[in-house]
């Protein structure tokens, strides 16, 4: 059975953040599932339309094996509604996989649920997560327990290779 990835993300997303993980995960059997504030499609910031699957309010994190939090703009705008953070929290609380890059572990902080954690992050978030208190590392990916967390673009080859070995 394949597994189900949930995948929050909005306009303003890092196109590449996005569309290159998502095909790896895609490859490797995985059914991707995309989740917005509405269906409607939205476009990354370098004009990638992305379909979205289901709003948010059609799906609880109980129906999903992953989540993968891709960086941009987005999840500073998706932190700011209640409903995504408790998504969040759902998979950090119950050791679900969560995989998220760049600014992506922005929505993470809201959770209350990074304290004690290792992550990394893009080099202007990493003061906010460690504020929040995370134990930050500075590579291309770090992987603590079910959380997987990467820098920026040119590391995605090692994020993709990360992310797919934790599901299978």
């Amino acid at each position: 059975m394949s597994k189900k990835v949930a995948v929050l993300v909005t306009d303003l997303v890092e196109d590449i953040e996005f569309t290159d993980p998502v095909k790896a995960l895609k490859e490797s059997g995985a059914s991707v599932t995309t989740i917005s504030f509405s269906t409607e499609a939205v476009t990354g910031k370098h004009g990638t339309k992305i379909d979205i699957d289901k709003s948010i309010s059609d799906v609880a994190p109980s129906d999903f094996d992953a989540l993968f939090i891709p960086g941009g703009f987005s999840p500073d705008q998706l932190r700011a509604d209640e409903r995504f953070v408790n998504f969040t929290k759902h998979f950090l609380a119950t050791n679900k996989s969560l995989f998220s890059i760049c600014h992506g572990p922005q929505l993470m902080i809201p959770t209350g649920l990074v304290l004690g954690r290792t992550m990394t992050a893009y080099r202007t978030v990493q003061p906010d997560l460690y504020y929040a208190g995370a134990r930050i590392e500075n590579k291309p990916v770090v992987i603590d327990g079910n959380l997987i967390t990467s820098r920026e673009p040119k590391d995605i080859p090692s994020f993709n290779e990360a992310i797919v070995a934790a599901l299978n």
